[in-house]
């Protein structure tokens, strides 16, 4: 895409838009993304210290991949929630044990770049086709299943990341969190869906940059259901709820988390749906824009 001052796709308020209608007549699609990150010992965390080895920055992290996931794991099995694995590449050389369990756990995964300590703006530009197209095959030989979807590290984007992504032939992108619905970007003469995502509800936004406590972001959880809930009584939203293991994975947290999702199961009209589902059944419908 070239530089602009807009995006690549039309600026189309909420209620002059097609109305969306998800399966079985739900109001909200509840999309789960869990984020399965890699961060090698010898490189600097983001938002750390700048130095290495940034035990304490590194450690949080390597926390959530030696127990914060499984905690996770166990926690959306009760509550049947399915899950979209957002997956650094990297990852699946590091513990392997991790892809593994949510591959038998029938997740979807999403393509994350290599690596959380290599976001795509500063990596060099002359190989960003080649770093996205390795992280996508590195993921399906793990798993099995090509990606269909993309979330840069950090999200970070360039103005070729999209021309990349449509040559790949992806489905979707959760780079840009400007709706609560998904929508269509033309580039180059093809489409892909952008996915909402955003910082609300997004553990590490709220936990750790805007130092919500436990309660508080299971409140926010509840807060953005319940809006989108109402709403979605005259056209179909999205409520993505962005976690990390190493963030929502404490013990002292995912007890909020818990409530949150239980409190989602008490309604009806709610359709629990990967990245992939929401997609496809958005495009399908032919009531994009």
């Amino acid at each position: 895409m070239k530089p602009a001052p807009y995006g690549p796709f039309a600026y189309v308020p909420l209620p002059r838009r097609p109305k969306i209608t998800w399966p079985g007549g739900a109001r909200v699609a509840v999309w789960i993304i869990l984020n399965i990150e890699y961060f090698p010992l010898d490189e600097p965390i983001p938002r750390g210290t700048g130095h290495t080895p940034d035990v304490v920055g590194w450690s949080k992290r390597d926390y959530g991949n030696r127990v914060g996931f499984w905690r996770l794991l166990k926690l959306f099995r009760k509550h049947g929630f399915p899950v979209t694995a957002n997956t650094n590449a990297g990852i699946c050389d590091a513990h392997p044990e991790i892809i593994d369990a949510a591959r038998d756990a029938g997740w979807e995964f999403m393509a994350h770049g290599e690596s959380n300590s290599h976001p795509m703006h500063r990596i060099d530009p002359t190989t960003e086709r080649d770093v996205i197209r390795r992280s996508i095959d590195r993921i399906e030989k793990a798993t099995g299943s090509r990606p269909v979807g993309w979330m840069g590290p950090g999200m970070h984007e360039t103005w070729q990341t999209l021309d990349h992504l449509v040559a790949e032939g992806l489905l979707y992108c959760a780079d840009w969190i400007n709706d609560d619905q998904p929508y269509m970007m033309t580039v180059g003469g093809k489409k892909i869906v952008s996915m909402p995502y955003g910082e609300h509800p997004h553990d590490n936004g709220a936990i750790n940059r805007m130092h919500y406590s436990p309660a508080e972001f299971e409140q926010m959880i509840k807060d953005a259901f319940d809006t989108l809930y109402e709403e979605g009584s005259e056209t179909g939203m999205v409520l993505p709820i962005g976690l990390h293991p190493f963030v929502a994975g404490p013990a002292y947290r995912i007890r909020a988390v818990d409530r949150a999702l239980a409190y989602i199961n008490r309604h009806e009209h709610v359709w629990k749906a990967t990245g992939r589902e929401i997609a496809e059944h958005y495009v399908k419908s032919g009531n994009t824009f």
